[in-house]
């Protein structure tokens, strides 16, 4: 293809550097921006794309002024949850005012923090016409990927469709600070982990010849809870390592969540990194720690935990597993190859900012139903309003 995908990075953090990890693997695009509030975090996350030979990408001083260049096609929306509004107004208001054209925007989960908020980036970007995707790398996983088509071209066409999926995600918790503030993040796993889960179940159960939405949820139940974070001896650890505006001991966050959504024929429930789909006559199991690959460290192996094996690794030692090639194990590669690739395209992607705004209501519907302890009908009663109490500060566990 003669035509290559410029790309303007929004964020420098954790999630916008695994993006540049799975462009590796992208042979039509080209990361040339990043933008930061943080102009050092900005120069550091360019200089990693440029190492990684994924574009000749440079700081830029303002979302506005990266939109502005030519060579910039796209954006790719990794910031923070709290700053995702800000961030889509000042794309929008440079597209608005002729200061730049796009041929489309990916986001980043979840498109809000609430209902309001993702309903307000929806229609920002419906206004000024830019085509969108949205990023959820689960989907997008190889082993998912194969796994569903072969499941409902053999078993489902000869046998009938799956009626039950499972998904999960665990992991030691978060790296910045700002996630392990309800206010800033939007709540807790629920919203932060739970979006992974709720859409995977729901791709799992969906024909891969029909769109997302011909499996809509109609009854969702929800738990959450803090099981480790908010005793003192945790609440002040985390303090410690993460900042005094971290302060469980005040305002937790739920540091567990399970959801059950039930569909017109199926059921889901949650939470660890694995899922499941099946009926009697097939299953489909996949497990991003089942890699094949495990290593064994003694106690004379010291130093720091091992996120080199596997992201957010806590152990040093002991037998560990490694994931090699993470950005591609977990989609990140499949997911930029493919939104770069509708982008240039001018094709409408299969998931889009219409289905982020669905899982943001599913989301805060299990919420509600924790808050209430009871099953609701989807969706639940004045979501554009709710605002999980876990976001307000006022949530007790």
């Amino acid at each position: 293809m003669s035509k290559r995908l410029g790309i303007g990075m929004v964020g420098s953090g954790f999630n916008a550097k695994f993006h540049l990890l799975g462009f590796a693997g992208v042979r039509d695009a080209d990361v040339l921006g990043v933008w930061s509030p943080n102009q050092k975090n900005a120069g550091d996350t360019a200089a990693m794309a440029r190492k990684l030979g994924v574009g000749e990408a440079k700081p830029y001083s303002s979302i506005s002024a990266m939109v502005q260049d030519p060579a910039i096609d796209a954006i790719w929306l990794s910031g923070p949850n709290h700053a995702r509004i800000e961030n889509v107004e000042e794309m929008v208001s440079a597209l608005e005012r002729g200061k730049g054209q796009l041929l489309g925007v990916a986001c980043e989960k979840p498109l809000g923090r609430n209902v309001a908020e993702a309903k307000q980036v929806l229609d920002l970007v419906t206004k000024v016409g830019l085509p969108n995707g949205y990023l959820e790398n689960q989907v997008f996983a190889p082993q998912v990927e194969v796994g569903r088509n072969l499941l409902w071209a053999r078993g489902a066409k000869l046998t009938g469709r799956p009626y039950l999926a499972r998904a999960a995600e665990e992991h030691s918790g978060p790296h910045a600070p700002w996630f392990w503030q309800g206010k800033l993040q939007g709540g807790g796993v629920l919203n932060d982990m739970m979006c992974h889960s709720s859409l995977l179940v729901q791709h799992l159960l969906t024909d891969p010849t029909k769109p997302t939405s011909s499996v809509r949820p109609k009854r969702v139940t929800g738990h959450i809870a803090s099981l480790k974070w908010s005793r003192p001896e945790y609440a002040k650890k985390l303090s410690a390592a993460m900042g005094k505006d971290v302060n469980y001991d005040q305002t937790p966050s739920e540091d567990f969540a399970a959801v059950m959504l039930e569909f017109h024929w199926s059921e889901y429930s949650g939470p660890s990194s694995s899922a499941e789909s099946r009926r009697p006559e097939y299953s489909l199991q996949w497990n991003s720690l089942d890699t094949g690959l495990k290593l064994f460290f003694s106690r004379e192996v010291q130093g720091k935990s091992g996120e080199d094996l596997v992201e957010k690794q806590n152990a040093e030692m002991g037998q560990m597993p490694v994931v090699a090639g993470e950005a591609a194990a977990y989609g990140y590669e499949n997911e930029d190859r493919y939104f770069v690739d509708c982008f240039l395209k001018k094709k409408k992607p299969w998931l889009t900012f219409d289905d982020g705004l669905r899982v943001t209501k599913v989301l805060m519907t299990a919420y509600m139903s924790a808050e209430q302890g009871k099953t609701l009908d989807f969706p639940g009663p004045g979501l554009d309003n709710f605002v999980p109490a876990v976001a307000k500060g006022t949530w007790k566990p």
